[in-house]
């Protein structure tokens, strides 16, 4: 089970900080774990991905509307990804979805993946 949390309304140049609590140890686990985003009337859309590994090195992969805003982090202790955005623009408006990906799987894109959350809404004025 994924849970993201820290969504919210903030004003064009803000900053939020989302993070998706993992049951057990999903987080550490998983072959990566990712972030989408969806806008209405539009298709999901990936938006960053990591690669746990287990240890406290990992790689991160950022799509280019978000590269240098954005930054992916894994806490293994408290079994979290985090997505820390910075100078959010009125584009970033979406549902915020994290999931965890399967083995093997091309982790920029949706059908990698095997678990999601809900989601948390972040709207950009």
């Amino acid at each position: 089970q994924l849970v993201e949390s820290g969504g919210g309304s903030v004003q064009a140049g803000g900053s939020l900080r989302l993070s998706c609590a993992g049951s057990g140890d999903t987080v550490s686990r998983s072959y990566c774990m990712g972030w989408f985003r969806q806008a209405p009337g539009k298709e999901r859309e990936w938006v960053a991905n990591v690669y746990p590994g287990g240890g406290v090195r990992y790689f991160t992969y950022y799509a280019d509307s978000v590269q240098g805003r954005f930054t992916v982090s894994l806490d293994h202790a408290e079994n979290t990804v985090n997505l820390q955005m910075n100078s959010l623009k009125p584009e970033d408006t979406a549902m915020y979805y994290c999931a965890a990906g399967r083995e093997g799987g091309l982790c920029n894109q949706a059908r990698a993946y095997i678990s999601w959350g809900k989601g948390t809404q972040v709207t950009v004025s």
